[in-house]
């Protein structure tokens, strides 16, 4: 009775998942028309809520295609497995000690990098499976990208399980008597430029970029499979502001309120801020972004490695 459950209670987190998917599209057009004046959706529904209605509408109701120079199998299977990655990492994410679907798992900080990597497949495959040379440019962008950014956030992380002797999320958030943003302000900025670079939005949009790729590596997706890369999206930048809140925030901890409440205003807060950077920051040069994930982030993680590595040893032995 308890698989059956937790089952249903995983698929209520699939839904609840997907609709926060929409409601975040509208309120990021929402505070995008606040930041830069503009007007923003406001016909459609109060406040123009019906707007990402019509358009979740739109995406269930154009009708799917198949090009006829696409490997079949690959192309219908790229954007599930980008799909997969995103909300199968929420089975370990928990939002208080005793909340999370697949309960404490030691290693789970391990399972979220694993599906990381995994998420890149599904990119590439999307824009080679179409047959499509733009898809593919936009495909070999988006990979070159991911793995640019992956191997600083992997050393971020690395220093994260040094002072907390755990792989389990819960064991870092319990470790933490001070948020890590203070013990680790180096790794915690390139944790959040690394992962901001990871669910490729603005300013690290380059994969997508519709002036030079069309639509990068999901040109030739319509309908619902281009709306699993969509949901894909957005569901790590949910992924993203969590792993961050329960990381270097202190997760559910604070004075009060119930401790999901905290986690999940931190994560709003966070949301907020991605937002706020994709109003403000211009796109970069492609290569000007992979500049700045190989000859700037990844030589200050692997500094702020060894420092956290020299200090934790030195507490352990006492000879610091």
């Amino acid at each position: 009775m308890s698989v059956v459950w937790t089952a249903l209670g995983m698929v209520l987190t699939i839904l609840l998942l997907l609709g926060l998917a929409g409601f975040l599209v509208f309120a990021e057009r929402r505070v995008l028309a606040l930041l830069q004046n503009r007007w923003g959706p406001n016909r459609l529904g109060p406040l123009g809520v019906g707007q990402a209605l019509a358009d979740a509408l739109k995406l269930l109701s154009k009708a799917d295609f198949l090009p006829s120079f696409a490997d079949p199998w690959l192309y219908r299977l790229a954007p599930l497995v980008v799909a997969f990655s995103a909300l199968a990492a929420f089975a370990v994410v928990p939002l208080d000690p005793h909340l999370s679907w697949a309960g404490d798992w030691q290693i789970g900080l391990l399972f979220l990098l694993a599906l990381s990597s995994l998420h890149v497949y599904g990119v590439f495959l999307g824009g080679w499976a179409s047959g499509n040379k733009f898809a593919l440019y936009g495909a070999i962008r988006a990979v070159a990208q991911l793995v640019s950014y992956e191997l600083p956030m992997g050393l971020s992380l690395l220093a994260i399980v040094l002072l907390s002797g755990s792989l389990s999320l819960v064991g870092i958030v319990t470790a933490q008597s001070l948020p890590y943003i203070l013990l680790q302000p180096l790794g915690f900025l390139i944790f959040l430029i690394a992962g901001m670079a990871e669910t490729e939005r603005l300013p690290f949009d380059l994969p997508e970029a519709e002036s030079e790729l069309v639509a990068g590596y999901h040109t030739e997706y319509g309908g619902m499979p281009f709306g699993f890369f969509f949901l894909g999206e957005y569901v790590s930048l949910v992924l993203t502001a969590i792993l961050t809140s329960l990381l270097y925030l202190g997760g559910w901890h604070g004075p009060w309120a119930p401790g999901w409440l905290w986690l999940l205003g931190k994560s709003a807060l966070l949301i907020f801020f991605f937002f706020w950077l994709r109003a403000t920051l211009p796109r970069p040069r492609y290569d000007q972004l992979l500049h700045l994930g190989w000859q700037w982030l990844l030589p200050l993680a692997l500094v702020n490695l060894m420092g956290t590595a020299v200090v934790a040893s030195g507490l352990r032995w006492g000879w610091l």
